[in-house]
């Protein structure tokens, strides 16, 4: 079935959308295979949690048939108490490549975290050209990997990586990946619905609720 003149819609992910996360997370590894590079290994249960808390974006597609298909994925993680996120896991399916995909994603999810993480650095580790290239487009600058976090939960994520041997090599200085950082006093991308902005405020309020009963 073409997928030129299909309708697809990007958005912020919820619960609804857990039914898509065994196929993200193949479509995930499969493209890593690909690349002949690693990745941050994700369980069912991590991407779900980032659906449920409003910390990712996922595309979707409405077929002709009527029926709808994954199509696209990325999800937020921050770091460092918060003051550093990352914009990780972009992937589009194969069959929706070659569509602009990948911007609509990269832009939302860059919104979001703009929105909810207005004052932290958003950074990226990436080898690929295309990501690059958007992230230049956002207002990312090129840095050295001493510009990045040092949170060692972060760097845990590259050991699922063939080229972990060089960034231990060069003591976390230095790899294949380029880093690139974001100055968070440019402009929004794209627009976050307000009922997406009133569901983050009522997580956000649960977690400072419980937070409180804790203390």
């Amino acid at each position: 079935m073409s997928t030129q003149n299909t309708n697809i819609e990007v958005l912020v992910a919820d619960e609804s959308h857990e039914k898509y996360v065994d196929t993200i997370l193949t479509t995930i590894e499969e493209a890593a295979k690909v690349r002949g590079t690693g990745i941050a290994k994700r369980t069912h249960e991590y991407v779900f949690t980032k659906m449920r808390e409003a910390k990712a974006v996922i595309a979707i597609a409405k077929m002709p048939d009527g029926s709808e298909r994954f199509a696209g994925f990325s999800y937020i993680e921050t770091w460092g108490n918060k003051q550093y996120v990352t914009t990780s896991g972009l992937i589009v399916h194969p069959d929706f490549r070659g569509l602009g995909l990948a911007k609509r994603i990269k832009d939302l999810t860059f919104s979001l975290a703009r929105t909810r993480w207005p004052h932290a650095k958003i950074f990226s580790l990436t080898s690929g050209k295309a990501v690059m290239k958007m992230n230049t487009q956002l207002g990312y600058l090129p840095v050295t990997f001493d510009d990045l976090t040092d949170d060692e939960a972060f760097w845990k994520g590259c050991e699922g990586c063939v080229n972990v041997g060089v960034l231990r090599e060069r003591n976390r200085k230095f790899c294949i990946c380029t880093a690139m950082l974001f100055d968070p006093e440019e402009h929004l991308p794209a627009k976050i619905p307000q009922e997406v902005l009133d569901r983050i405020n009522r997580l956000d309020g649960k977690v400072a609720h419980s937070a409180e009963l804790r203390d």
